[in-house]
């Protein structure tokens, strides 16, 4: 069970320094970007085929950079390769023209930067205490759980997106503007439209980690995310959300919690015009199976 637990778990210490290989287009780092608010870290950029400054791009923020786009050089052999199905979908000009940013996790502090902190901090200190202890022995933390994850998003809208928009011929503007991430990574998405609706016009959100922790019975942390929902989702009608999930090995602990949230989410006024919730039967918690499926958030939220 705690291996199934470490597919996105990553160290940059254990890295392979050289840049993925893509298929198409070309990656740019920015190698161990330092910042006021988080751990160092590097970003990949990867830049589509025929990219020039003469013309402008939306930008797609994406976490777990290390693990995005060249399976030969991440711990498990396993990529979702966005290179890929980002290239098909311009090619076939059916979505925007994108950069994607790949912001690599930072290996031991990655639950840290990525559990939603004002959820967290609406929990009482016997609730705080369990989820410590649970991620205590699941070996995420060694010490008393802290989430950092405000700072994270600070990292991003203040320090980041500023030096991508430096560098980069971007469209600036929120309708241009999105995050994406699987598990805990699309824990931290939904947790940055919520934050900051007018910086990131949307969000993919693959099998969202609703969860925190590794179990359902007992946890006080889904019903403390979905309470936060309910008062900070942004606006449906420049906001696109997409959700899914599978049901084997992790996936299986999400079906019961994405119907909980997919309520709040009709309740809030989201519709099938600005939101989307897809179901993948036997489909598991890995790169393989957000690779299968990326083309469904990239069509939802990027479509001309």
């Amino acid at each position: 069970k705690l291996f199934l637990c470490m597919v996105m778990f990553f160290s940059i210490a254990e890295s392979v320094a050289q840049l993925p290989a893509v298929s198409s287009g070309t990656i740019n780092r920015i190698e161990n970007l330092q910042s006021e608010f988080v751990s160092s870290r590097n970003i990949d950029v990867w830049l589509p085929e025929g990219y020039t400054p003469k013309k402008k791009y939306g930008v797609l923020y994406m976490h777990d950079g290390q693990m995005l786009f060249d399976g030969d050089i991440t711990w498990n052999r396993a990529a979702w390769n966005v290179d890929n199905m980002a290239s098909k979908l311009m090619d076939e000009d059916k979505i925007k023209t994108v950069i994607v940013v790949g912001i690599w996790n930072s290996g031991s502090t990655r639950h840290h930067d990525y559990f939603p902190q004002k959820p967290y901090q609406s929990l009482n200190q016997q609730e705080k205490d369990s989820v410590t202890a649970h991620l205590q022995r699941a070996g995420r933390t060694t010490a008393y759980f802290n989430p950092v994850s405000d700072n994270y998003l600070k990292f991003l809208v203040r320090e980041l997106k500023p030096l991508i928009d430096k560098t980069y011929s971007t469209l600036t503007d929120r309708k241009n503007t999105f995050i994406a991430g699987s598990s805990m990574g699309g824990l931290i998405s939904l947790y940055a439209v919520c934050e900051y609706p007018d910086i990131f016009g949307g969000a993919a959100c693959l099998s969202t980690h609703w969860t925190g922790i590794y179990v359902v019975e007992g946890n006080p942390v889904p019903d403390a995310v979905f309470k936060y929902l309910s008062t900070h989702l942004p606006d449906p009608v420049n906001h696109k959300i997409y959700f899914d999930h599978g049901d084997q090995t992790l996936d299986a602990l999400y079906p019961s919690l994405q119907k909980k949230a997919d309520a709040i989410m009709k309740a809030k006024g989201f519709t099938e015009k600005n939101w989307i919730t897809r179901y993948f039967p036997g489909e598991n918690h890995s790169e393989q199976a957000w690779e299968k499926r990326l083309n469904f958030p990239l069509l939802f939220l990027l479509k001309k």
